[in-house]
């Protein structure tokens, strides 16, 4: 047995490979496609009968670059992300991530850590409004079409911050923009997932049209009306604007909504108490559309109430029962909104009171605030109104915590945490990839701190250059991407200060990586360093580069959480690190013998993990020791062991 070595185009080597794990999926559907390892299409097109289109002329959306764009969103990255650890909160024990970097690039690269992870995605992307910024894409090299772009300059020195409407492809610009991150964005979710994206109405139309082809037509949801200038824009034309969109789209039809809470209104009618708790009271009789007895005749049938013992039953216990039917406003029949059995079930959740108006007893259900099933929420509306929602309310909210006029139209923190209580709980994962100013960031921290539980938040930002004549440069804040891990830090630094007690048990912090080229040479792919030697005989990591750069480079093409527990271990003077309490082993120090190998062993014994395996730095041990140190791991029970 020997180490396998991590070349360059192996698995490990890049990030998910999109394609090879569709025709997975293909072979694992319909075996009978596959032919010598190859994917018979004729043989498909067979399995699937006349289900396919052959016409010229058929219902479907396309744009200049959209070949390219597929093509695009199933390109493995060879990037990685480098960790900050010196600008993170609470590095050792935070669950949350802020990244740096192009969100394409950065999605990809979350691929096989993160697919099928994330609850919920918020994301507010550039709207095209001609001035905003918009990604343009070099899909030859898109790692060093970032390290361009963060400087908002191409080859030749010509801006790249803005998608001008007098460009030939204005729209196409902005879908190829939009289109590959939908897509990746779409495999992070889980099959519960749901993603939430803003937008105004120069795209609109077009972004419905990509995601009926990512998320699938059956699996639209909503496109709620976000009043966010109750007012209206003086300064558009013709009509005052007061309002822009959230497209809703869930993964599949296994999205439950959660709701939001209760208006103070809403709340008000919860006035009556018992041993139980606050209630309110709902008629029992069935209103609106099949209220009547013909429509539901199993539905209709007498309620009886004894007067002088207060009890409530299907069947008469005493001639002084008062009998109770369902009656319309108008005396005809009704029914009532329970069959007899679900009655008799849950007869103790009745109440019998006389309607004055009526002047006649009637049968009303206690609807308590709080239940078995948690806290009564309400649901989201198709027009989202709210005076909190407004863009007024988000700045003027953004100022309690930064310095002002840095930051241009903030999301509003509290539509956010509406929309997040809406759809998840508990530790769910709500990823951000337009992140800006970390709205979302500061959102579910006070929502976990509102509802005692622990979500975490992937924030992802393209660290743009501020203007240099800006609040926000004179200010100190060179990129937007320190606008919003400054905002992070200070309100969890408020969120502490006013929770004491309860901040204790929350996660407040935030691991920071960014966007790089790949810490070992030969990995990268960038055409710029084909002079240098791939692999280099003594060492094939750069010389940049730290140990923990590379420790996260290997979580990640492994598909390991980036936020699963470390440990730092010497072993013979060699620093070791345990991931996920054994589950794979790291050391790249030089000069490794065989007592590090058996250190490596004896840990594993203690921490007795379910799966193990180990990495080492090719360079780093001679044949001899090499040769010794497998099969002293394997004396361990360790067989995959692997060198880069």
């Amino acid at each position: 047995m020997s180490i396998e070595r991590i070349n360059k185009g192996d698995n490990l080597s890049q990030s998910e490979n999109i394609v090879e794990t569709n025709i997975d999926k293909l072979k694992t559907l319909f075996p009978e496609i596959v032919t010598e390892g190859k994917i018979d299409f004729k043989v498909l097109q067979e399995v699937l009968g006349n289900e396919l289109e052959e016409g010229e002329e058929y219902y479907r959306f396309t744009w200049a670059g959209k070949a390219n764009a597929r093509r695009e969103a199933q390109k493995p990255s060879t990037g990685t992300l480098r960790p900050a650890p010196e600008e993170s909160v609470d590095w050792d024990t935070t669950q949350n991530l802020y990244i740096e970097g192009d969100n394409l690039e950065v999605l990809k690269l979350l691929q096989k850590s993160y697919a099928g992870k994330v609850k919920m995605i918020y994301i507010d992307p550039p709207y095209n409004t001609g001035k905003d910024f918009v990604y343009k894409d070099n899909y030859k090299d898109n790692l060093r079409n970032y390290q361009e772009v963060t400087g908002q300059l191409d080859e030749e020195g010509n801006k790249l911050s803005t998608n001008s409407d007098s460009d030939g492809r204005y729209h196409s610009n902005w879908l190829n923009m939009m289109y590959p991150r939908l897509r990746l964005a779409r495999n992070l979710l889980k099959d519960d997932g749901v993603i939430y994206i803003s937008l105004d109405d120069n795209e609109i139309e077009n972004l419905k049209q990509i995601c009926r082809e990512i998320f699938g037509e059956e699996n639209f949801i909503s496109q709620m009306a976000l009043v966010n200038n109750i007012a209206g824009r003086s300064d558009s034309k013709d009509i005052a604007i007061a309002h822009e969109y959230i497209l809703m789209y869930q993964k599949t039809n296994q999205y439950l909504s959660y709701g939001v809470d209760l208006t103070e209104k809403q709340l008000g009618e919860y006035k009556h108490e018992d041993d139980i708790g606050k209630y309110r009271l709902q008629g029992l009789r069935k209103r609106g559309s099949n209220s009547r007895r013909q429509d539901r005749p199993n539905m209709f049938y007498p309620v009886f109430y004894g007067i002088n013992d207060n009890i409530i039953s299907t069947s008469r216990k005493s001639e002084d029962d008062v009998e109770i039917l369902p009656k319309l406003s108008d005396g005809s029949d009704g029914c009532w909104r329970w069959g007899k059995d679900t009655l008799e079930k849950k007869i103790h959740l009745l109440e019998v009171n006389i309607v004055r108006t009526r002047n006649e007893y009637d049968l009303f259900e206690k609807v308590y605030l709080n239940s078995d099933e948690g806290k009564k929420t309400r649901k989201l509306k198709s027009y989202l109104l709210d005076s909190k929602y407004t863009s007024d309310y988000a700045t003027s909210d953004f100022k309690k915590i930064m310095p002002a006029k840095i930051f241009n139209s903030p999301k509003s923190v509290q539509l956010i945490s509406d929309l997040v209580k809406n759809s998840s709980k508990e530790s769910d994962i709500i990823l951000d990839f337009f992140s800006g100013s970390a709205s979302s960031g500061q959102a579910i921290m006070e929502i976990n701190i509102a509802d005692n539980q622990n979500r975490k938040f992937i924030q992802v930002q393209l660290p743009e250059l501020t203007d240099s004549k800006s609040e926000a440069h004179k200010n100190g804040y060179d990129k937007i991407t320190d606008i919003g891990k400054e905002r992070i830090r200070r309100a969890a630094k408020k969120i502490a200060e006013e929770n004491p007690e309860k901040a204790k048990n929350l996660d407040l912090g935030f691991k920071v990586f960014k966007l790089d080229t790949s810490n070992i040479k030969g990995w990268d792919g960038n055409p710029a360093n084909l002079d240098e030697s791939l692999f280099d005989a003594q060492d094939n990591i750069k010389t940049d580069r730290s140990e923990r750069d590379v420790l996260y480079e290997i979580l990640l093409k492994y598909g390991l959480d980036l936020t699963l527990p470390i440990e730092e271990k010497k072993i013979e003077s060699k620093t070791v690190f345990s991931v996920g309490y054994g589950a794979l082993f790291i050391c790249l120090a030089d000069n490794i013998t065989n007592k590090v190998a058996q250190g490596i062993g004896e840990w594993k014994e203690e921490l007795a993990p379910e799966v193990c395996r180990v990495v080492f730095k090719d360079s780093g041990f001679t044949d001899v020791e090499k040769t010794n140190s497998v099969q002293t791991l394997k004396r361990f029970g360790i067989t995959e062991i692997k060198s880069i």
